[in-house]
This record gives C-alpha cells, structure tokens and sequence, in this order.
C-alpha cells in the first residue's frame, strides 16, 4: 500500500476541503476511493484497453493526432518499452465513437468505451467543483475545459527489471485522473521537499490523481506538479488508463484574482495551454523546467 500519498474520500465533503488542498500543495497527487465508477466497469475498461493495445500496428496507427501528441504513441528511444493510444477530447460523445471507429472496436467494447468515458468525465468535473469549492471559488472550475485520454502499455521483459518504463516528467495540464494497473507496480512520485522518488503501490478499486503545470500556472504557484516515472519491476505487461484534464479550450489560462494580492503577486503570464503544450514539445522540457519560461518579470 502507499507510503504517505494522502487518500481523499470524495463522499466526506466539505469535510475533506482541507485535506484535498494540502494534498494539492503538499503532495501534488493524491489517491480517491468512493468515487462512483463502479469496480466491475473499471475491469471490463481494463480488457478492453489490453485488447485494444494488442491490436496490429497498421490499426493503431490509425489512431491519429487531433492535437500534437495526442494519437498513437510508439516505442522510442527515449521511452522503447512504452507505446499508447489517445483520443482527444474525451467529453465529446463523438470523438469517443470516431476513437473507437478508428480501431475497429466491437459494439461490446464500444458501449464499454463510452459508458466508461463518461464516467471518468463526470468524475473530473466533480474533483474541480470540490477543489473550487475548497479554495472558496464559485463555480465549476473544469466546465468545458479539454480533456484527452490515454491507454499505455508497457512492455517489460526480464532485461529490462531495474529500467524505467517512461521517463522523469510532469504532466503539462492540470490533472490526470489514473487508473493503474492493479496487479502491477512500478509508479513512483518525487517527494517535494526531499526530492526523492517515493513508490505508490496500486491499490484495487481506488483511482490516483497527479497535478500537473497548468494546475501550478491556475494555483498561482500553491499546488505542486508532481514529477513521476514509472519503472520497471517485473517481467510482464503493464496497463494503466490516463484522462487528462487539460486546461480551456480557448480562454487562456491565469489564477484566478482571489489568489493574487500584494503578499502574492501573480507569477505566470497567462497561457494558452495548445501554445504551452507547444513550448514543452518544442523545448524537450517534460518536468516542469518549462513553467520558468512563462513566469512573469518581476516574480
């Protein structure tokens, strides 16, 4: 079981206000349970994807960019055991059906992708309403933000023990909701004061949410977007599933006035998170290096 990542239970609100934002500041990432997403659609998710990432490479590469790194992601050099599919847009009932078009998807587990879908798109906006009620906000924070899902296998093999799966790196947008794989380990998040990489064993039945940039950008400095890897442990196969909720799909992003006075002046400029998306890919900064060329000047 985990050492330390707090848990939130997301039926105890405004109970657990205090604790998600500590979590937010403190920890970066934090695991939920009473979530709503029940245990047995979670499973037939999880079928679905290894069914999916088992496909011939001619179908998935079928799975083409909407925007730039969204699609299907083969091994490389830099991450050769890892390969992903993507769908952009996850909120969107027919990008959902176009994802599944693309891939061949039997009817079965095409209604398992869209009943799954919008589960984990009900439950993001959920966590931004509580996180914006939490920080004493109105509103929906998430409402009509993009949001992209990934599929990510991991091809471990026994030369492989003691490498990393998928390199150090930070998520670009503001959460990422993740189910991991349940029998396989091998996450590990970077502690913000010691600096060092602490294991977060799979726990059946919860799910595990990472802050990534845009949620340090929005925050106005507060919440940490904490660095990751996954390495491997075990010779075998590794699934997760990733929904990523990015930022807006045409405002830009910027904290919120409440969170920027004389004793905090605002530290980022605002972005437009297509263009940061942009800076990070251009740039070959994939762990937060990137937030330091967005701060403003006198910051």
């Amino acid at each position: 079981m985990d050492t330390g990542v707090p848990v939130i239970d997301l039926q105890d609100f405004p109970s657990q206000s205090q604790k998600l934002i500590e979590a937010c500041e403190k920890w970066g990432c934090f695991r939920i349970i009473n979530h709503h997403i029940p245990i047995t659609l979670m499973s037939e998710m999880k079928s679905v994807v290894r069914s999916l990432l088992d496909l011939p490479p001619e179908i998935k590469r079928r799975n083409t960019d909407t925007i730039p790194g969204s699609g299907y992601v083969a091994p490389t050099k830099i991450n050769p055991l890892y390969e992903g599919l993507g769908l952009y847009d996850i909120g969107s009932t027919e990008a959902v059906q176009a994802f599944c078009t693309q891939l061949d998807a039997s009817p079965q587990q095409r209604e398992t992708m869209l009943r799954y879908s919008g589960a984990i798109h009900q439950l993001a906006m959920d966590i931004g309403l509580k996180l914006g009620q939490s920080m004493g906000l109105g509103g929906d924070l998430f409402k009509g933000w993009s949001c992209q899902f990934r599929i990510n296998k991991y091809n471990f093999t026994p030369e492989t023990v003691g490498q990393s799966g998928v390199q150090i790196h930070t998520d670009s947008g503001f959460l990422t909701i993740l189910q991991d794989d349940e029998n396989v380990g091998g996450l590990e998040v970077m502690e913000k004061n010691s600096g060092e990489f602490i294991v977060v064993d799979p726990l059946p039945g919860t799910l595990l949410v990472n802050l990534g940039d845009v949620a340090t950008v929005w925050s106005n400095g507060r919440f940490y977007n904490v660095k990751h890897r996954v390495q491997c442990k075990e010779a075998t196969i590794r699934v997760s599933i990733a929904m990523f909720v990015l930022g807006p799909k045409e405002e830009e992003v910027v904290a919120p006035p409440e969170l920027v006075d004389s004793d905090h002046p605002r530290l980022y400029v605002p972005l437009n998170f297509e263009d940061y998306r942009k800076l990070r890919l251009s740039t070959g900064l994939r762990a937060g290096e990137a937030l330091e060329l967005i701060r403003t000047i006198n910051s």
